[in-house]
């Protein structure tokens, strides 16, 4: 393989920056040329391809969002837009194609590798970290910190005032975010989708708290969670027990940002390891980070599997709430 493609899709991540580089300078490394294709699968579409070289890559490591910017396609779900795109890779010469995203970002790219042959490579490009394959996802330790910055900050306001706060983040179908930054700000509750909600005990683990001398409270939810979002979860604690309450959704406020560290070096390993699996000839795949290595994963195990939320975490956050 001499000729590959890289394109971002779905919702922007931090850290698909660095892993936009790492796929270009690797494949630069082993000989091959890389196109880069602008705004996802409608780019893919529409013919919109740029020739990259190690240094239209430089000065991105530290950038949020994507240089290649991203969208969604629908036409791109019909057999006559894979056909177009198809048609499009073959004049470009683009044998293989990295598609870094999430879940429908890697739907996609095993729609190009099954009906049409493409060896596709998929890299975990989504804050939710919930895709299987994976322990980590790019953009996932990014968007916990923007979280646990404004959980440290509300904090302050919060035991000044002696309120409760609640705290939406991200996660319409996970809590990832919610149960890793509700940890590590100590909140006094988690409300997340993986796990039932029960606003009474919700509310005596308050009321237990005020008699302990607690003067403030922070409870972060996940957006997707089962009684509502924040707004909905502060009417029915105010209507239950006329708790002043505040909320603070934060929003794609956490999609924003220089990516940590962790995310730099996430999207750099698992960048180049998609380079190395294309260069190998394979596809339909993809790479993830599971017990400090590369792992490679069938693309349709990836939404087929559902990755579990960490059970002792969950345990160990209520138990840190007393």
């Amino acid at each position: 393989m001499k000729r590959i493609g890289v394109l971002t899709s779905g919702g922007d991540s931090p850290g698909m920056n660095p892993a936009i580089r790492a796929v270009v300078r690797r494949a630069i490394y082993e000989g091959m040329e890389v196109v880069g294709i602008k705004r996802g699968f409608k780019g893919l579409i529409e013919g919109d391809f740029i020739e990259m070289d190690a240094r239209s890559v430089s000065g991105i490591v530290n950038r949020g969002g994507t240089i290649l910017l991203s969208s969604r396609s629908e036409k791109f779900k019909t057999l006559e837009g894979q056909k177009i795109a198809v048609e499009n890779m073959k004049k470009w010469g683009i044998e293989g194609l990295v598609v870094i995203g999430g879940d429908g970002s890697y739907r996609g790219a095993y729609a190009l590798y099954k009906n049409w042959g493409i060896p596709t490579v998929g890299v975990p490009g989504t804050i939710d970290n919930d895709l299987w394959g994976t322990d980590l996802t790019i953009g996932f330790d990014t968007a916990v910190n923007i979280a646990l910055e404004a959980i440290d900050r509300i904090r302050d306001t919060a035991t000044s005032h002696e309120r409760l706060f609640i705290i939406e983040v991200m996660g319409r179908t996970s809590g990832f975010i919610a149960l890793y930054a509700g940890v590590a700000g100590g909140a006094e509750d988690i409300l997340i989708p993986e796990t039932p909600t029960h606003l009474n005990e919700i509310i005596k683990r308050l009321e237990e708290g005020k008699k302990k001398g607690k003067v403030s409270s922070i409870l972060v939810v996940a957006e997707g969670e089962e009684e509502g979002g924040a707004l909905d979860i502060a009417r029915k604690i105010r209507d239950k027990v006329g708790y002043e309450t505040r909320v603070l959704i934060l929003g794609h406020l956490q999609r924003g940002g220089s990516p940590t560290a962790i995310d730099r070096i996430l999207a750099t390993r698992l960048g180049s390891g998609a380079v190395e699996i294309l260069k190998e000839g394979k596809g339909g795949v993809a790479v993830g980070w599971v017990n400090n290595a590369l792992k490679i994963t069938p693309l349709p195990e990836t939404w087929e599997k559902k990755k579990p939320i960490d059970a002792d975490l969950c345990e160990l956050a209520l138990i840190m709430s007393i």
